[in-house]
């Protein structure tokens, strides 16, 4: 790598309330040559409260191998970048990751410029426990790899922690406890932000909630870990169960089959319950 290359700097900034910018982060946004963001319109917002006019470009997920490319050029030639999402950490749950690999391929300078994270953020808002946990982002649209996530938090003994949007909110919790059963749980929203809000609580409690009061805004779900002690607790009926493995990407049988080890009971016996419910 040429003596002469820039930097790409990943940038943290904030999740809500536009006060959480640090004084370094600051300095590398008006100091680079160029910023590198999931979303011009809300990072110009931030720029014009601090008045930083350090030049703009578009960064996101639909351009990512096109437009890393073309950043790693100008990185090559000299530019320093500064990488920031839509709001937080660069690379977790965002495009930023694709770059920040792109980069460590080229050999080019990579330094992280620390800032607010909604999970973590969440997490010591939820009350839950911290001391080992794991970070699943979003649940995957992939029905085989859905599954496979769900599978793994029947017997999770660490704090699991989600995010996810208000129109997949409450169908999201019912899939987790259906895996998990009824869990210590937590819905955070809003963080840092006028409506903050921690809903703290157990997971059968959020659905119900959840269902009388359509949820707004992103949330963050914090999932407890099981105990050794914990069985999961099944109030679904057993078509809701049913429908609810289908929905993982399940088939008839393997549906069948789950829904009888859950309750203890032969896969006769569900298959006549789900007979007398047709």
């Amino acid at each position: 790598m040429a003596e002469m290359a820039g930097k790409l700097y990943i940038c943290g900034t904030p999740i809500g309330n536009l006060e959480d910018i640090s004084l370094r982060a600051l300095r590398i946004l008006k100091e680079a040559d160029l910023i590198a963001a999931e979303d011009t319109r809300n990072t110009v917002k931030l720029l014009n409260s601090y008045d930083i006019k350090t030049p703009l470009t578009s960064y996101h997920k639909f351009n990512e191998e096109e437009k890393g490319k073309k950043l790693i050029e100008k990185l090559k030639a000299g530019a320093n970048i500064a990488l920031v999402s839509d709001a937080g950490m660069p690379g977790i749950s965002d495009p930023g990751e694709v770059l920040i690999n792109m980069c460590i391929d080229e050999g080019i300078e990579v330094s992280v410029v620390p800032g607010p994270m909604a999970f973590v953020s969440a997490l010591v808002l939820s009350g839950i426990g911290s001391r080992s946990f794991v970070f699943e982002g979003f649940l995957p649209s992939n029905k085989h790899m859905r599954k496979e996530v769900l599978k793994r938090l029947e017997t999770e003994m660490r704090t699991t922690v989600f995010y996810e949007a208000p129109h997949h909110l409450t169908d999201t919790l019912k899939e987790i406890y259906a895996a998990a059963g009824n869990r210590k749980a937590a819905a955070v929203r809003e963080i840092t932000k006028k409506h903050e809000e921690a809903l703290r609580t157990e997971l059968r409690e959020l659905i119900d909630y959840f269902e009388e009061n359509p949820p707004r805004g992103e949330f963050v779900i914090i999932i407890g870990g099981r105990e050794e002690k914990d069985k999961p607790e099944i109030s679904l009926t057993v078509k809701e169960q049913f429908e609810l493995f289908l929905k993982q990407g399940y088939d008839r049988k393997e549906a069948m089959k789950l829904c009888a080890k859950e309750r203890g009971v032969s896969k006769k016996v569900i298959y006549a319950e789900l007979l007398k419910d047709n």
